[in-house]
């Protein structure tokens, strides 16, 4: 009888123990009360496969959930435990890393890349010299976007780095934001050097560890050893279908990492709690406040389409976030992108709140709607009904799109032929950004391939002009032209805007 009554009084412990747990759910006045069925419409309204969400407030995780499924033709449902791609979210945990370094007297913020890699070089000699660690954190280097540079490609990163030294900077060092993932794989590569360790080791017994983020990886999980995995999608002629999900291991401190929202709920109460474990800082004050102080501005064209419909008066980068303010409340986010996978984690410090989305449909933005709405239903009431306002402005940001295509479809020269046999246009091509195209003929068309992940087929159409039909056709379509010398020879080859030289002839 007494082990009985202790039975029964355990089970009312554990039963109040719940109830206090989950208190955030159950109570009437809850911010969050109706916001499951509105995820859940959103999740349809925006043609999401699947998605997870968790919100934190005041050091407790009050939702957290997943909704839809990981691979569309399957059963097999989303949970606050299945893993994303964090993509660009990853930068957060590269910056804290780098801070955690100088913390260490291992490296400082303020001192030239090169006096921790000699070898580093850019097409500007100045700016070699004056780039420091911080200036590649937040992305004010002076160097463009040069994501062809490492997208599709398997070379090693001093590899990536020797042809980066061969892009033309815009901007003065610290006049102007230019995303640029390669430098920002450079910091985490830095960081770990100095640390005596490789990125990924540095990040698992620094932060994951310490915070036990299992479910965490570093590098892209093998669908055979990470069951519970998003796969990746995307729009393949208008429909949404499973895509090949893509792994960026090359620029990993810029964007590889893996987590779920469970684990990223953790992250996110470490940081509102001015990322102190134990009620110990992990982080010097200095370094915390670094990571959210507006090391650069952002304008208008660098920013997301979002702005038109919150209107922030400020935009800025810290070291791995974003920084606007919203509805007079100060706010660090950063999103993530990469083929058919998408991220959002979005902070308010001062009310401790944060919120994490992952979605496997690509630039789903149905992100940004709900870090909104969550960060509403806090602040106080809002008229905006930001899924409804975010989908319609998207929406009309793709016809514009189409509108483009529709151009190229508009100015295609019929009643044309090739000037030379295709066996002529068959060669090795080369460019000091790019890298090689291969162009071969396979039965009686021409195929295009850019190193050993992506190729297209070759469609005639018009004079030395060629539509390239990529294999993965969620990647659409793209004008490629041969470009001839005088006497008919073929000397290059044209992609937007980048050449590549004729090196070597290919036999068929």
């Amino acid at each position: 009888m007494f082990a009985a009554m202790t039975t029964r009084r355990l089970a009312a412990s554990v039963s109040a123990l719940a109830l206090a747990l989950y208190a955030p759910y159950a109570h009437a006045q809850s911010p969050l009360d109706g916001f499951d069925a509105y995820v859940a419409q959103g999740v349809k309204d925006w043609n999401v496969p699947g998605l997870a969400i968790a919100v934190v407030k005041d050091d407790s995780v009050v939702f957290a959930k997943g909704f839809g499924v990981r691979k569309l033709g399957t059963q097999d449902s989303v949970n606050a435990h299945t893993l994303f791609a964090n993509a660009s979210t990853t930068k957060a945990f590269t910056s804290f890393v780098v801070e955690l370094m100088a913390d260490e007297g291992k490296l400082r913020m303020d001192a030239p890349v090169i006096a921790y890699r000699p070898a580093f070089r850019l097409a500007n000699p100045a700016a070699t010299r004056e780039i420091t660690i911080a200036d590649l954190l937040s992305h004010r280097t002076g160097l463009p976007e040069a994501d062809y540079i490492w997208y599709d490609d398997t070379s090693s990163f001093s590899e990536i780095m020797h042809r980066l030294s061969y892009v033309p900077l815009d901007a003065p060092v610290r006049s102007h934001f230019e995303y640029q993932n390669i430098t920002y794989a450079l910091a985490g590569n830095i960081a770990a050097e100095r640390g005596g360790t490789t990125w990924e080791r540095l990040v698992r017994e620094r932060i994951l560890g310490p915070l036990g983020m299992r479910e965490t990886t570093t590098g892209t999980p093998d669908e055979k050893t990470h069951p519970n995995l998003a796969f990746a999608h995307d729009y393949v002629n208008d429909t949404v279908r499973p895509i090949p999900r893509y792994a960026t291991d090359n620029i990993a401190p810029a964007g590889a990492m893996y987590s779920s929202v469970s684990d990223m709920a953790i992250w996110m109460r470490f940081l509102l709690d001015s990322a102190r474990l134990g009620g110990k800082r992990m982080l010097s004050a200095r370094g915390y406040a670094d990571l959210f102080a507006p090391h650069i501005l952002v304008d208008e064209k660098q920013f997301y389409p979002t702005a038109k419909l919150t209107h922030p008066r400020f935009q800025g980068y810290g070291q791995g976030w974003f920084l606007e303010d919203y509805r007079g409340e100060f706010v660090a986010f950063h999103t993530g992108s990469i083929d058919g996978m998408t991220a959002i984690v979005g902070l308010i410090p001062e009310r401790r709140l944060g919120v994490v989305v992952f979605a496997n449909r690509d630039h789903a933005e149905l992100r940004h709607a709900l870090m909104y709405t969550v960060f509403d239903r806090y602040i106080g009431p809002s008229k905006h009904d930001w899924s409804a306002e975010m989908l319609a402005l998207y929406s009309a940001l793709r016809e514009e799109g189409k509108k483009t295509e529709r151009q190229i479809d508009a100015s295609h020269v019929l009643g044309t032929q090739p000037s030379l046999p295709l066996a002529r246009y068959a060669g090795v091509y080369a460019d000091s950004l790019y890298g090689t195209a291969t162009v071969k003929i396979e039965g009686k068309k021409l195929v295009v391939s850019f190193g050993p992940l992506s190729a297209a087929d070759l469609e005639h159409w018009h004079y030395d002009t060629f539509m390239a039909h990529w294999h993965d056709a969620y990647r659409g379509r793209q004008l490629v032209t041969f470009r001839l010398t005088e006497n008919g020879t073929v000397a290059g080859l044209a992609v937007g805007d980048e050449l590549f030289l004729k090196r070597v002839s290919v036999k068929d």
